[in-house]
């Protein structure tokens, strides 16, 4: 049987999991993995939605965090990303056909992997893109998922060489072209450190980069003009005052201060109609706040065990002191 899952030197896969591939509505085989808790009983599972240009060997240390506290942790790379199956000729475009899709792949993962071998309650923790989908997806997933926390979710676009109203105008008249599957702009070289926008920890910036010099075919490069104008279609109705005010789910939104890729002000906007919402924000954090130095992503997790019931919690006042 082919390798499922990576290790790579100071990134060991965690122990006690199971691996494998579960197949979408439409045919896709995604990679999965479930990661269980060494605790006699289990507190719950966190389904861990990752950011684009993610997968789960990049999530190692935060799941060895999640299993500590009794949880377990089911995740599965996005389809087109990742370990799972590319959606275009070329494997470096991050692509997508309907931002749907990514939600139709979240019910089917829920109702093959975690409602059958995982443990109750369930929980969603959700990064960037990951969060897009959560919120996405929020109003029908009232009756399964207890809680969620979002970090950073992708609800804006800033940071980037073109204005976001410039790159929806260019991705729309792409895909008018056909062109749908083709990226606006080629792969960039790799920034270094000094000039990231991902994080300030160099230590786990490095280890990503060590990941992906080891396993290439995990990443990505830009993403298509169809992949930017679903998200774009997505932002725009999952931030409408309507939709927010329709999700039921208890919550937290954690926003990083000093995230140049999600504009901090579009995820402060949302808590005012998100009635289910806390907001968290974490000062001086960049946009990939579980990869971040402790300060910043000790705050965030102890934010994420505040709100989870049964995850041996931190003191609620540490929380409250993090947007000070």
């Amino acid at each position: 049987m082919d390798q499922v899952l990576y290790s790579t030197p100071g990134n060991p896969a965690p122990e006690n999991r199971a691996e494998g591939y579960f197949e979408t509505h439409d045919g896709h085989k995604l990679r999965y993995a479930v990661f269980r808790s060494d605790a006699s009983m289990a507190k719950g599972t966190v389904v861990l939605l990752h950011g684009r240009n993610e997968f789960i060997e990049k999530y190692y240390e935060t799941i060895r965090d999640l299993t500590a506290k009794g949880l377990w942790v089911a995740t599965f790379d996005l389809r087109g990303q990742g370990g799972s199956p590319r959606l275009v000729k070329n494997r470096a475009n991050g692509h997508v056909r309907r931002f749907v899709d990514y939600e139709h792949d979240l019910d089917t993962f829920l109702e093959k992997i975690v409602l059958p071998d995982t443990r109750l309650p369930f929980f969603i923790l959700a990064h960037s893109t990951g969060a897009l989908i959560a919120l996405s997806a929020a109003p029908y997933l009232s009756t399964r998922i207890e809680r969620m926390v979002l970090t950073a979710p992708f609800i804006g676009l800033s940071g980037q060489a073109a204005s976001a109203a410039t790159i929806r105008r260019l991705a729309t008249f792409a895909c008018s072209l056909g062109l749908g599957s083709f990226p606006l702009t080629r792969k960039l070289k790799e920034q270094p450190f000094r000039d990231n926008p991902l994080t300030s920890d160099q230590i786990r910036f490095e280890r990503n980069l060590a990941i992906a010099a080891a396993h290439p075919e995990l990443t990505l490069g830009p993403p298509t003009a169809r992949w930017l104008l679903e998200s774009f279609r997505t932002i725009d109705r999952v931030t409408s005052p309507g939709h927010l005010f329709s999700i039921t789910i208890p919550t937290v939104v954690i926003a990083p201060t000093r995230d140049s890729i999600v504009p901090y002000i579009a995820q402060e906007r949302i808590s005012r109609y998100f009635r289910a919402a806390q907001f968290v924000p974490i000062n001086g954090a960049r946009h990939e706040v579980l990869q971040e130095r402790d300060t910043y992503r000790q705050a965030a997790l102890a934010a994420f065990h505040a709100f989870i019931p049964g995850s041996d919690a931190e003191a609620a006042e540490d929380v409250e002191a993090f947007g000070t």
